[in-house]
Order: structure tokens, then C-alpha cells, then sequence
């Protein structure tokens, strides 16, 4: 016959390990239809079809018994499906040994020993029964006779369950040879073992306690069965004639019993009573200890600071005994109450004080939240440290302006510069443009930046710092507040609807607390900084510094500096950007004002670079003033770089047609300002030049060599310097410095560059025309009585022999001009000699004009000396000079003869032989133009 269904496949086994006897759980598949269908079950080999309880085709429940393999498949047989296989095993473990006074929930049978002298097994009760080894470890026996042992320990015994136990006998006769080691092992058994049966017998139940679970179903089961039966109800059962016999048979015998025992044992019934109603006083005391120790206990734990125990302890009082009707109790929890709420009026206290920790804050009104204290002390606490903040802001400007006054030369503002220890802009770029450009021009500022701290900016530092380490705790516990973190899980559910609606009440007020606290802040930094920006009514409260000199551009930077490191820092609280406006509107002032004061700054260092001119001139013709001024100009606007910079949400310095304006016309001012400096240079009295400083520059032409030994300078000199650095200006220096206004987006820079320009080249044609005046005048002077000395005439004169010296001489302090241009700058010397020869040209021909006739000898006389001068300085003639040479010849009579040609010829060579080394500088100017 085959099989209708699969065989039995386990798949798993819970517990998959334990001693015999434990009950486990087999689950697999097709494990049978039914009890009657499971014909075997066998794990590690031994058959458990006995305790076997089919449950389902899926679920096997059975007890494991003895087996001699200590590991083995579980296998299950069924009538549908024949013998099953296993995927997994059990493994038996060995059970424990029970001692005789252990304790155990299950029986345990009596162990076997065996009887020398019936030589057979004999079972004893296990209270005969001694444990072998109680040190568990190896036992040696000791070769001391038993004799001997005896007389040494007289009255004790080596049994360890005796009275007269003796430990030291019990060692040396069992464990006389065995090494401390091992002794030290027996130690720790022992601990082992005490520390077990200290468990008590909570052990003895958890080990025991699925024994207790089946004693129980079993009685149950016993109970169930009886009243399904109905062996209680029916009449006539053996209980209920027991029942019937005694009260029918014995009622005398019941009452005089009675009567008997109340008349013997009423007095000790009396004392029992008695006791038991003190035994009874005294279990509710005892029961009830943690009521009436409660008050007690809340106070010390205050005390030491225990709220939290104190908060459990009422929590748990309260609902015990909150609603009680005993008056004992009532009394008790009333004296808790008076208790709680003076703890609850502490924790507010000390929740109001101030200065406080973030974590403090939100510690006391979580204690406040368990305990239900009345009112919202989360809300106190933030209006508390919210007017903490603003004390602390208006305390530090009172205390910043009172050291002001108190010490007013500390911490000044350092404005003037000759006082400044710092290294000025200047003392820097003097050194730089002395390097760069090969002079020997050393500056006189000390290079140590030693310096204090204005008060002013002292206080904004201070202040900033002030807010910054207050307002993100504020604003954490509010958000604290909002979110509902700062209450415990209890009192969050309890009254998360009204703190819901309190928040939004209470939102609006949050956010005038923020704007007063940005509104000081910013008060308080405008007063400092920018006195003239807040209202007069507004001075008393936020300003009071009394400070005449305004904050240099420096300090204004740094102070700038620290605005925007707070700005960053509260908004990375995410505070909304609505409420730190301000802020950005402050920043934007603070930047505008250093941007001016810098500029004027700069305008007032400009204005002492005259003080500096040292007169040294390079091969280019150029001081080092240029040079310095461009610095000057370039280190402002560098250390403008970070104002003008504009930082994310940041508007631009320039954003405003009236602060364009304002940066335009002081700009504007400070080419100005050094252009007069120019002028004064010019202009400047021989005798405030000092020239002991002065040094010539190896790599360029002796300077003053040809004039004067000491090195003096001229007024002409200066003029020539003070010419060639214009000339420098208008085509390198305020092109570059255009370059580097456009660089750092000012605005206006064309209108800049126009009105420098114009003042520029106004200045230069100014001392342009002065040095022509002094030098051209004294040359044009010359001509008229040189020409008519000795009574010279031009109707009657001798024939011609050479130039006459007047010419010579106007030709020798024209090459003088050349000669002292030409020392100072080289580009300078075609513009002074093409003006000076302009107007010598003129002024020659105004004399030859003016003459009403000339003889042959005088035509020939003037025509060699108008032609010598126009062929010397051939290379300086302009339009109005050739002019004016051309002028002057058509005056003359016209050559007739051609001796008198080549004798003018010939003249004309020997004056030019004659004359070479003089008239050299011509002819080296001639060949530099024309290379050009």
C-alpha cells in the first residue's frame, strides 16, 4: 500500500539544547493528521513517543529523555507518511548534581551507593547523603594517622557538617600535599557555591518555574474535570454525607466545645487580639513607611539637590494618596503638598536668577513642568533673561564711558599722526617706492605697530561678545519653548493644547524681545561709532561718550569687521533675516563712514608729503613724490578691500547717488590736495630747503656738480623737479591711480580723472611759464645792449670779421639752460628751449625791424648773426620762432654780390669751428630727436 503524503521533514527545534526532561517544541512539515497518526518520535535516539503531544501537521510538543548520545536528529513517524528525516539536531546536556540541602522544584531520586558489606547497590535517603569533595578539587590523602589527628584536634571532627567542624583538620588530612594554587582554585569554589544559595529562593523559583506553570494546568485540569462530571453537586456524594454526619451527630458536642475553648483561651485570645491590632499598627506603618517619611525625605533630598528623586516620590505619593479619605493619610500628604510648593517657589527662584547656564534653565523648568506649577515659568524665564540681556548691553556702555572719563588718555583714538607709534601708510611706501625706484630716501616712522584699543571699539568688542554668548542660549530656549523639549514626556501630553496656544500668543512677543535686543545692539554700536546717526533724544540713552576726534579709518574697518562676525553668527542661529535687518542697515553706515574717513585720512597723510620731498632726482628726472603718492593712494584703497567688499546680503557702499557724490568730490580732493603740495614745492623759500641730507644718485649724471659744491638748490631747480614730476603725473600716476579707483568700483572716475587732469596741467603751464620767465628774460634782456655796445651803428660799421660776442654770450646762457634742464630731466629739454629760443627769435627781430637802414657791411653783419643763431639751435625752432627768424631776415637788405655770399659762407664755418664744443649739446639733442 503506498503512502498518501509526504514523510515527516524537521525543520526546527526550540530549545535546540538541554538536560533530559526539558520540554521542546518540533516544528517541520507533515509531522501527521492527528495523535493517532504519530506512531514514533525519537530524539538522540531515545524514543519521547510518551510525552509526545501532537499539536499540529506543523508542531510537535515533548519532554527529552535519558539518551546515551550526547547530540542526535529528532525523528518523527507517521502511519500517512512513513519514517521522516531532520535538517537539524539537539544536543543533551549533562544535568546538574542537587546536593541534599539544595533546593529543587522537581524530584530527585535517590542515588545508589554501593554497601561493602552486603557487596550490592543499596539505595538511602538522600538526607544520609554527603557530598564528596566540597572544595572541588582533587583530594590527596594525607599519610598523618587518624590517631594522631584526633589527639592533636581533641573534640572536633573533620565532617563539615558537624558542629565541632575543624577546618584545619579537614586540610591536612585531605589536602595536606596539594599547592596553594589549587588551594586558591577552592577558595573561589567556595565563593561560588555561597553565592549561589544567597540567591534565596527567588532562584529556586525562576529555576523552577515552568514546573510551577504544570503544576498548576495539572490542578486545573483536575478541577475543570470535576465540575464537568458533577462530582460536587450530586447528592449523596462522600463529601456531602461527611458533611451531614457531622452536623446532624455532634451539635451539643459543637457548641460546648466552643464554649470550652472561649472559657480557656479568653485571655490568651485577648493577648493575641492585642497583638494583632499592634502587629497590625504596626504592618501599616511599615507598609505605609514611604507616606510618612515622605516630608522628611523631600527635605533632605532638597537639600542635597535630589529633585529628581523628589519629583518621583510625589508623583508616586500623588497617585497613591492624593484622593484618599483616611485622615492619617490626608494628614501626611497634606504636609507633601506644603513641602512640594516650597520647592516649586525655590525652583522658580532660582530659574529667574541670572546669570544662569542654558542646561540649568531648562533643568528647573522641567522640574517646575513635573511638579504643575502654576503660571508658565518657561515664559518668566525668557522675559527674565531677556531683560538680563539688555542690562548687561547698557551696563557695558555706562561702564566703558565711565573709564573714558576717568582715564581720557588711555585708549585714544590715536587721530593725530605725528603722535601715532603705528606705522602710518606712508612710512611703509616711502621705503617701497625708495627701493623700487633706486633712491636712497629712507622713511622716519617706527615700523612697530604699538598701540591700545580705542574705548569705542573696546566697547563694540565688548559688546558684540556680550550679545553672542547670551542671545543663541535665549534664542535656543525659546525654540526649546516652541518645540515642546524643554517639558517631560508626562506634562508635554498633558498640556500640549495649551501650551500650543500659548505659543502662538506668545510668538509676536518673542519677536519684539529679539527686535529691542538688535535695536540696543545697533543704538548702542551707532552711538559709539557713529555719534551723528542716532536721534538727540536718543543720546543720554545710547551715546554719552564725549569724544571730540572721530575713529580713524583703521579702527572703523575692524569695528566692521566684528559687526559682520556677529551678523554671521546670528544667523547661523537662523534667527529671520527681518530681525537682523538692522544689523545689515548698521553695517552699511559703518561702511560708508570708513570709506570717508579713510579718504580723508589719506587726504590729510598727502598733505605732509611736501614735508618728505628730498630732492633727489633719478635718470628719469623724477623725486620719489610721485612714487609715494600713488602708494599712499593705492595702500587706502587696499585697506579698504574688505569695507568695499560686500558680503552675502550686503548692499554696495555705492548704492546711494549721494555717497557716489561724496567719495567723487574726496577723491577729487585728494589729487588736488597733493597738487597744491606740488605748487608749494615750487614756490618754496630757498631758505626752508633743507639739503643736508641730500645725496647724489651714483647711477645718474652729476646733478649739482656744476652749480654748487654743497648741493643747493635753486628755485629755478625745484621749478624743473617739480615740472618733471607733473609731467610724470599726467601720464603715468593719475592714470594709474584711475586704474586702481576703477578696480575697487568707485564711481565718477571719468569726472576724477578730468578735474585732476585740469588742475594738473593748469599747475604745469603755471610753473611752466614762471621758470621761462626767469630763465628767457635775462637772455632776451641781453640782446638789445649787446648788440649797440662800443656805439655800434648799423649804417656805419666795419666789414664783418665773425659773430660778435653778444650773440656768443646769449648762445653760452642758452646752452646753460640746456645744461641745467638737461640735469634735472631730459624730456624737459626740447619744451624750455623751444619757448626760450621763441623768445629770443622774437626779440631779434623786433630790433632788426627797428632799425631804419643798414649799410652793405651792417646787412651782412646782422644777416651772419640771424643765421648763426637760426642754424645753431635748428633743432628747437618752432613755427613761431621760424617765423620770427624769417621776420627778421626779410628786415635786411638782400645780398648782391656773390662775394658777399660765400663771405657770409665763410664766416658762418669759422663761427661754427670755432664754437663746436659749446654748440655739442645741440647736436647731441639733434640726433636723440631724430632717433625719436
Amino acid at each position: 500500500m503506498s503512502r498518501s503524503r509526504q514523510p515527516p521533514l524537521v525543520t526546527g527545534i526550540s530549545p535546540n539544547e538541554g538536560i533530559p526532561w526539558t520540554k521542546v517544541t518540533i516544528r517541520g512539515e507533515n509531522l501527521g493528521t492527528g495523535p493517532t497518526d504519530l506512531i514514533g518520535l525519537t530524539i538522540c535516539g531515545h524514543n519521547c513517543l510518551l510525552t509526545a503531544e501532537w499539536m499540529s501537521a506543523s508542531k510537535i510538543v515533548c519532554r527529552v529523555g535519558q539518551a546515551k548520545n550526547d547530540k542526535g536528529d529528532i525523528i518523527v513517524t507517521t502511519k500517512s507518511g512513513g519514517r521522516g528525516t531532520s535538517t537539524v539536531s539537539f544536543k543533551l546536556l549533562k544535568p546538574e548534581k542537587i546536593g541534599i540541602l539544595d533546593q529543587s522544584a522537581v524530584w530527585v531520586d535517590e542515588m545508589n551507593y554501593y554497601d561493602m558489606r552486603t557487596d550490592r547497590n543499596k539505595g538511602i535517603p538522600p538526607l544520609s547523603l554527603r557530598p564528596a569533595n566540597p572544595l572541588g578539587i582533587e583530594i590527596e590523602k594525607s599519610k598523618f594517622s587518624q590517631k594522631d589527628l584526633e589527639m592533636l584536634f581533641h573534640g572536633m571532627s573533620a565532617d563539615f557538617t558537624s558542629e565541632n567542624f575543624s577546618a584545619a583538620w579537614y586540610l591536612i588530612e585531605n589536602h595536606s600535599n596539594t599547592s596553594f594554587e589549587q588551594l586558591k582554585m577552592a577558595v573561589t569554589n567556595l565563593k561560588r557555591q555561597a553565592n549561589k544559595k544567597s540567591e534565596g529562593s527567588l532562584a529556586y523559583v525562576k529555576g523552577g518555574l515552568s514546573t510551577f506553570f504544570e503544576a498548576q494546568d495539572a490542578l486545573s485540569a483536575i478541577h475543570q474535570k470535576l465540575e464537568a462530571d458533577g462530582t460536587e453537586k450530586v447528592e449523596g456524594s462522600m463529601t456531602q454525607k461527611l458533611e451531614n454526619v457531622l452536623n446532624i451527630s455532634f451539635p451539643l458536642f459543637k457548641t460546648g466545645a466552643s464554649n470550652t475553648a472561649d472559657t480557656l483561651f479568653q485571655e490568651v485570645l485577648g493577648r493575641k487580639d492585642k497583638a494583632d491590632s499592634t502587629r497590625n499598627a504596626l504592618n501599616v506603618l511599615q507598609r505605609f513607611k514611604f507616606l510618612f517619611n515622605l516630608p522628611l525625605n523631600i527635605e533632605r533630598n532638597i537639600q542635597k539637590g535630589d529633585y529628581d528623586v523628589v519629583i518621583n516620590d510625589y508623583e508616586k505619593a500623588k497617585s497613591l494618596f492624593g484622593k484618599t479619605e483616611v485622615q492619617v493619610f490626608k494628614k501626611y500628604y497634606a504636609e507633601v503638598e506644603t513641602r512640594i510648593e516650597a520647592l516649586r517657589e525655590l525652583l522658580l527662584d532660582k530659574l529667574l536668577e541670572t546669570p544662569s547656564t542654558l542646561h540649568d534653565q531648562k533643568r528647573y523648568i522641567r522640574y517646575l513642568s513635573d511638579l504643575h506649577a502654576s503660571g508658565d515659568p518657561a515664559w518668566q524665564c525668557i522675559g527674565a533673561q531677556h531683560k538680563w540681556i539688555l542690562q548687561l548691553m547698557h551696563s557695558c556702555k555706562e561702564g566703558y564711558v565711565k573709564d573714558l572719563k576717568g582715564n581720557p588718555g588711555l585708549h585714544s583714538p590715536m587721530l593725530d599722526l605725528d603722535n601715532d607709534t603705528r606705522p602710518s601708510v606712508l612710512g611703509h611706501l616711502s621705503q617701497t617706492a625708495s627701493l623700487k625706484r633706486g633712491s636712497s630716501f629712507q622713511s622716519g616712522r617706527d615700523d612697530t605697530w604699538r598701540y591700545k584699543t580705542p574705548h569705542r571699539v573696546a566697547f563694540v568688542e565688548k559688546l558684540t561678545k556680550l550679545v553672542l554668548s547670551q542671545l543663541p542660549n535665549f534664542w535656543k530656549l525659546w525654540i526649546s519653548y516652541v518645540n515642546g523639549s524643554l517639558f517631560s514626556e508626562t506634562a508635554e501630553k498633558s498640556g500640549q493644547i495649551e501650551r500650543s496656544k500659548n505659543v502662538r500668543q506668545r510668538q509676536n512677543d518673542f519677536k519684539k524681545m529679539i527686535q529691542e535686543v538688535m535695536h540696543s545692539l545697533v543704538k548702542l554700536t551707532r552711538g559709539a561709532l557713529l555719534p551723528l546717526s542716532i536721534r538727540d533724544g536718543e543720546a543720554k540713552q545710547y551715546g554719552g561718550w564725549e569724544v571730540k576726534c572721530e575713529l580713524s579709518g583703521q579702527w572703523l574697518a575692524h569695528a566692521i569687521q566684528t559687526v559682520r562676525l556677529t551678523h554671521e553668527s546670528l544667523t547661523a542661529l537662523e534667527i529671520p533675516n527681518d530681525l537682523l535687518q538692522t544689523i545689515q542697515d548698521l553695517i552699511l553706515d559703518l561702511r560708508v563712514r570708513c570709506v570717508m574717513a579713510t579718504l580723508q585720512h589719506t587726504a590729510e597723510e598727502i598733505k605732509r608729503l611736501a614735508e618728505k620731498e628730498d630732492w633727489i632726482v633719478d635718470n628719469e628726472g623724477l623725486t620719489s613724490l610721485p612714487c609715494q603718492f600713488e602708494q599712499c593712494i593705492v595702500c587706502s584703497l587696499q585697506s579698504l578691500k574688505g569695507v568695499l567688499e560686500c558680503k552675502p546680503g550686503e548692499a554696495s557702499v555705492f548704492q546711494q547717488p549721494k555717497t557716489q557724490e561724496e567719495v567723487c568730490q574726496l577723491s577729487i580732493n585728494i589729487m588736488q590736495v597733493f597738487i597744491y603740495c606740488l605748487e608749494q614745492l615750487s614756490t618754496k623759500p630757498d631758505a626752508d630747503i633743507d639739503t643736508t641730507h641730500l645725496s647724489v644718485d651714483v647711477s645718474s649724471p652729476d646733478l649739482f656738480g656744476s652749480i654748487h659744491e654743497d648741493f643747493s638748490l635753486t628755485s629755478e631747480q625745484r621749478l624743473l623737479i617739480v615740472l618733471s614730476n607733473c609731467c610724470y603725473l599726467e601720464r603715468h600716476t593719475f592714470l594709474n591711480i584711475a586704474e586702481h579707483f576703477e578696480k575697487h568700483n568707485f564711481q565718477g572716475i571719468e569726472k576724477i580723472t578730468q578735474v585732476s587732469m585740469a588742475s594738473l596741467k593748469e599747475l604745469d603751464q603755471r610753473l611752466f611759464e614762471n621758470y621761462i620767465e626767469l630763465k628767457a628774460d635775462p637772455i632776451v634782456g641781453s640782446l638789445e645792449p649787446g648788440i649797440y655796445a662800443g656805439y655800434f651803428d648799423w649804417k656805419d660799421c666795419l666789414p664783418p670779421t665773425g659773430v660778435r660776442n653778444y650773440l656768443k654770450e646769449a648762445l653760452v646762457n642758452i646752452i646753460a639752460v640746456h645744461a641745467e634742464v638737461f640735469t634735472i630731466s631730459k624730456e624737459l629739454v626740447p619744451r624750455v628751449l623751444s619757448k626760450v629760443i621763441e623768445a629770443v627769435s622774437e626779440e631779434l627781430s623786433r630790433l632788426m625791424q627797428c632799425v631804419s637802414s643798414f649799410s652793405k657791411n651792417g646787412a651782412l653783419q646782422a644777416r651772419l648773426e640771424i643765421c648763426a643763431l637760426r642754424d645753431t639751435v635748428a633743432v628747437y625752432l618752432t613755427p613761431e620762432s621760424k617765423s620770427s627768424f624769417k621776420q627778421a631776415l626779410e628786415a635786411l637788405p638782400q645780398l648782391s654780390s656773390g662775394a658777399d655770399k660765400k663771405l657770409l659762407e665763410e664766416l658762418l664755418n669759422k663761427f661754427k669751428s670755432s664754437m663746436h664744443l659749446q654748440l655739442t649739446c645741440f647736436q647731441a639733442a639733434s640726433s636723440t630727436m631724430m632717433k625719436t
